[in-house]
């Protein structure tokens, strides 16, 4: 009986995605811009797009739409934006948890910061590690576009936000500064050169509102839409991060009010910051989900309460 020889069968090698192709995916989903995504990751505009590309042949489909002005996602893009970012964050954090037990600490407490300041918070910190050295504190930025949606899937155990919160599932806890507003102009603009302004002349010039997620009560605690006369603000210009604030300031195109640590973290020659003279005060403090509370939490919280709030 006669074999005959089998022909060789050529497979074609599947292509894979790796994992830096997967965090520059989900850095673009979140930004929406090239450039601020590839600020971030410290690569070229160019390896961003890339990877898209190669990610786009890998599914057989668009993952974002792109025009010269703006990009957004697709629905597919939606879709595996929604199944990686937990697998995604799952991963990460199981490698800090590797690293911490290497370094001997059972667990690493992760911490959002919607303000720009986590250097002028430094004593929270210190006493916290000081006290609690099995566990290691990890300290991020945090947007304020969905700005408890890290808190509620997992990605960060607590976070620091300007208050109220108002949120069923959320705790509010310590208050860690206060501070007062100003108010954020071009360094040309008619009040530059003011000493002070009221709460009131916010209404007399156009400013931001948040596109993407953001509480109505919580953005307004922030930025009211409204002078304390009741006349309504012309919040004319959209914004996603604090970047798109800073630029729209910048160029003379709105006013905005904004925290009094932002003159400190965030200077720009372009842009002239006058105290708001009307009283109030902005609080910051830690926020949590109330299911996920734990020894952690109760430790920080309990440290910053001892300390006491800043005033900065």
């Amino acid at each position: 009986m006669r074999y005959s020889r089998p022909r060789s069968v050529r497979v074609k090698r599947k292509s894979t995605v790796e994992l830096r192709d997967i965090e520059i995916f989900l850095t673009l989903a979140e930004e929406l811009h090239f450039g601020r995504a590839a600020e971030r990751l410290h690569v070229s505009p160019a390896r961003i797009s890339q990877a898209i590309k190669k990610q786009e042949r890998h599914v057989g489909a668009d993952l974002f739409e792109r025009t010269s002005r703006t990009v957004k996602l697709t629905a597919v893009g939606e879709q595996l934006r929604d199944d990686l970012r937990p697998a995604y964050s799952s991963l990460h954090q199981g490698i800090a948890r590797a690293r911490s037990a290497a370094q001997g600490k059972t667990s690493v407490l992760r911490i959002g910061m919607v303000s720009l300041n986590a250097y002028e918070l430094r004593p929270f910190w210190t006493a916290f590690r000081t006290r609690n050295p099995q566990w290691s504190l990890q300290i991020r930025h945090n947007n304020f576009i969905d700005p408890f949606g890290p808190l509620r899937r997992g990605e960060i155990d607590a976070l620091v936000a300007w208050f109220p919160i108002e949120e069923p599932d959320l705790t509010a806890g310590p208050v860690l500064f206060s501070e007062r507003r100003v108010l954020q102009m071009s360094v040309d603009h008619p009040l530059a050169e003011e000493d002070w302004v009221s709460g009131e002349a916010i209404g007399d010039y156009p400013t931001t509102v948040a596109v993407g997620f953001v509480p109505e009560y919580w953005e307004h605690a922030y930025q009211p839409d409204r002078t304390p006369s009741g006349r309504r603000v012309d919040r004319a210009v959209p914004i996603a991060n604090m970047d798109d604030i800073l630029t729209a300031v910048g160029t003379g195109d709105v006013v905005h009010p904004i925290g009094m640590h932002v003159t400190r973290f965030a200077v720009r020659p372009d842009i002239a910051r006058v105290p708001i003279d009307d009283g109030s005060l902005l609080h910051w403090g830690l926020v949590w989900r109330s299911e996920s509370e734990d020894a952690r939490i109760r430790a920080l919280a309990s440290t910053i309460r001892e300390l006491g709030a800043m005033r900065l």
